[in-house]
């Protein structure tokens, strides 16, 4: 509430602390900037930690139903299912949608003629929970690589 009237009184941008998770749905989209949950921080935390291949940043949306991944590509066209590929020809999980690509301090959306390359960092949406480790998988290198 305190946030809410920071906004009101002029506060350019609000940041807020929410413990209760039946909070979350009343201010996205409202005009709380910045609403961050220690709970859904430590969820992503422990996802990263869990998901195989070279996976950055794991964060839970719509209270666990989905995840936002980001990926690091490595390999060649040899050793991964990714690099040297276009994103339209990436063979992805149903459920699964790449939403950008960050190739250094270069931000590239995601569209069909968009080239991976090793060392991008992959941001993808999966609806699917049950395809994560086809995402995974996709992110792996093979033997060929060492």
């Amino acid at each position: 509430m305190s946030s809410m009237l920071a906004k009101r009184m002029g506060a350019k941008k609000v940041l807020t602390l929410i413990n209760n998770a039946a909070y979350v749905d009343l201010v996205q989209g409202g005009e709380i900037d910045i609403a961050i949950s220690p709970q859904q921080a430590t969820i992503g935390s422990l996802l990263t930690h869990v998901r195989r291949g070279d996976i950055v940043n794991v964060h839970s949306l719509r209270r666990g139903a989905a995840e936002a991944i980001e990926a690091i590509a490595h390999g060649d066209t040899q050793s991964s299912k990714v690099v040297g590929r276009t994103i339209g020809g990436i063979d992805l999980p149903q459920g699964t949608t790449i939403g950008a690509v960050v190739r250094g301090k270069e931000v590239l959306i995601a569209h069909d003629d968009v080239v991976v390359e090793s060392g991008d960092h992959v941001i993808l949406f999966v609806i699917d929970k049950r395809r994560l480790r086809d995402v995974e998988r996709l992110f792996q290198v093979g033997l060929t690589f060492f």
